[in-house]
């Protein structure tokens, strides 16, 4: 039968991608949707301008308009409108959990995070299709304990940018190549979509997933704001993996206060992921919410790293940053320039991180694989095999598979393996931790996604909020801590968000234009 299913799905794959039409109901006008944050849309619910199936068909016709051109949304939940319709039934019957923040609220989630729905989970690779999770992630579970709508899956670097190095960001075999509403170029990856749709207004808030850098550098480049979670404090059970030591789930939104709600629904143990047991003494009792305060930034110690700032004087990234490290001053932060972290050049130009993440790869893949109920594939040979035997529709020949063939050749922990880990967890605590805990910080500020790698060494958390943008082109601010200081990212956050208020809706993007 599973054979039987997966070749129906092959049969079709050369069809055009179709969302389904709605017609919508009618809807007061004087509320609009389009950049409204999860308060404002609860605020409507409440005041009876809103229902959460006008919200879903108001979603869905943008995807029709706009995803041919931005393939941001991979599918969409044929069981949205249903979903939406049992959100405005509990609402009107004041039912439990209906006051929840993100209760009715339509989400996307990346093609890597599974769903034990009518949605594939497939990491964006013909080879998952017509897979079988068993269970729901456990931030999806989360979310639909707090009563949120999965509304579908958002595209991505197929494999979560862990197939190819020759494969643009963005791109994956089933969804073909994600661009940037703003420029229509690179969205840059791997949770490209999840940007994509929450800038364009194609959803209210979305989920992504980074191992280095794969939430951060979407959300900057389509002017949107992610979170990266300190490592454990949101569950990886239920997630495609890469590295189970840097793996991280966590929310892109158009604004910090979402993310934090999102961020605050979504954090918390999952007996399948132990992780989670270990960092939750991270999580601050009250939620994230509570941090959401314009007057965030009074007193914090904000390090500037001046490898960072290396622009040329008066160029457009040199004035803009500039400005924007006047503000945290003017705000009430005290910053340390001219900061240098001691490793900084062995962790750049060493090839630890790579190494650990090859065998991490192989033997988290697998593992995820043999848990399935029912999947054409069962391994990372397995995987290997399949786009080799479909070259044409996994582009084989265009993009090739040089990591997974990397990562395939590994044979679990050796002595090489074991100088990577333990050169990371030095790099860590000599460099980073060191920075931090020397100069008294609360935080590091960095331009655009350029500190990834440090974070996602060590696991650490980090912050992008929109920063400008450079002929049309959206980059982000960065502000990055130790572990479990999300609480201190949020209100420098939040504060410089309030400040400055630079995020603006892309142009509308309609394949007819």
């Amino acid at each position: 039968m599973f054979a039987l299913n997966f070749f129906r799905f092959l049969s079709k794959i050369f069809q055009p991608v179709t969302f389904p039409a709605t017609q919508s109901t009618t809807m007061a006008t004087e509320f609009s949707i389009e950049e409204a944050t999860v308060q404002d849309l609860q605020l409507a619910f409440q005041t009876n301008q809103l229902t959460s199936r006008q919200l879903v068909e108001f979603y869905l016709n943008q995807i029709n308009i706009q995803n041919p051109v931005l393939k941001g949304v991979l599918e969409v939940n044929p069981d949205a409108l249903a979903e939406a319709d049992k959100a405005d039934q509990e609402r009107r019957e004041k039912a439990p959990g209906s006051l929840s923040r993100l209760h009715g609220i339509p989400m996307l989630v990346k093609d890597n995070i599974a769903t034990k729905d009518k949605l594939n989970t497939t990491a964006g690779s013909f080879a998952l299709l017509g897979s079988v999770v068993p269970r729901d992630a456990g931030v999806v579970t989360k979310l639909r304990e707090a009563g949120a709508i999965i509304l579908g899956k958002a595209t991505l670097s197929e494999w979560s940018n862990y197939r190819s190095n020759g494969a643009p960001s963005g791109w994956s075999a089933r969804g073909g190549q994600g661009k940037n509403p703003y420029t229509l170029d690179d969205p840059c990856g791997s949770s490209s979509g999840s940007a994509i749709s929450v800038a364009a207004n194609l959803v209210t808030v979305s989920l992504g997933t980074e191992t280095d850098g794969s939430i951060l550098c979407p959300s900057g480049l389509n002017s949107v704001v992610g979170i990266k979670p300190t490592v454990g404090i949101t569950s990886r059970a239920g997630v495609i993996p890469i590295s189970p030591r840097q793996d991280t789930v966590g929310p892109i939104c158009r604004t910090v206060s979402d993310a934090a709600y999102v961020l605050e629904t979504i954090a918390g143990i999952d007996t399948f992921d132990e992780a989670t047991i270990e960092a939750s003494k991270y999580i601050p009792e009250g939620g994230y919410a509570q941090f959401l305060k314009k007057d965030g930034l009074i007193g914090k110690r904000i390090g500037v790293v001046k490898r960072y700032y290396s622009f040329r004087n008066d160029t457009f990234p040199d004035k803009t940053f500039k400005l924007h490290l006047k503000t945290l001053r003017q705000r009430g932060a005290v910053l340390v320039d001219n900061l240098k972290i001691d490793n900084i050049d062995e962790i750049i130009s060493d090839p630890s991180e790579e190494i650990a993440m090859n065998f991490e790869f192989k033997l988290s893949l697998n593992a995820y694989l043999k848990d399935l109920v029912a999947s054409p594939v069962r391994s990372l040979a397995d995987v290997i095999a399949f786009n080799k035997k479909n070259p044409k529709l996994e582009e084989l020949d265009k993009y090739g598979q040089d990591i997974m063939l990397q990562a395939e050749k590994t044979n679990g922990i050796g002595s090489i393996q074991k100088e990577a880990l333990l050169n990371m967890t030095r790099w860590s605590e000599n460099g980073f931790e060191k920075l931090i805990k020397t100069n008294e910080l609360d935080a590091v500020v960095t331009p655009f996604s350029s500190f990834s790698s440090i974070l996602a060494i060590g696991g650490y958390p980090g912050i992008i909020v929109p920063a400008g943008y450079e002929k049309g082109k959206p980059f982000g601010i960065c502000f990055g801590g130790l572990k479990g200081s999300e609480p201190k990212l949020i209100e420098i956050a939040y504060s410089f968000e309030q400040a400055t208020l630079i995020r603006k809706p892309p142009p509308l993007r309609n394949s007819e234009i």
